[in-house]
């Protein structure tokens, strides 16, 4: 198991995306996104290796992988490090990928 490390971008836009879906959908919302957000990381946490590898690839950052959050049409951007998984990101299903500003592996 390797702890979660969230990066400054990633909790904005965590952040940002729960304000979104209380002020348009209510507080049950919200509080399902929150939940969301929490199971995605705790399994990403178990098995850091089961996200996907194909948006990274496609935009040039092999090393970076997604993870779909239960529910919500979006996903973790990650990179699996040897002692913690570095999330960079949540990033909506509907962004273009080659648009969103990722942070370098390193």
């Amino acid at each position: 198991m390797k702890p979660a490390r969230r990066r400054a971008q990633a909790r904005t836009d965590i952040l940002d995306t729960a304000r979104y879906y209380r002020e348009a959908a209510g507080a049950a919302v919200a509080r399902r996104f929150a939940e969301a957000v929490k199971g995605a990381v705790a399994r990403l946490e178990a098995n850091p290796a089961i996200g996907s590898p194909r948006i990274g690839q496609d935009i040039g950052v092999p090393e970076l992988r997604t993870w779909r959050l239960s529910g919500f049409p979006a996903a973790l951007w990650y990179f699996e490090r040897a002692d913690h998984v570095d999330i960079v990101r949540l990033v909506g299903e509907r962004q273009d990928p080659l648009l969103v500003s990722v942070p370098h592996a390193g």
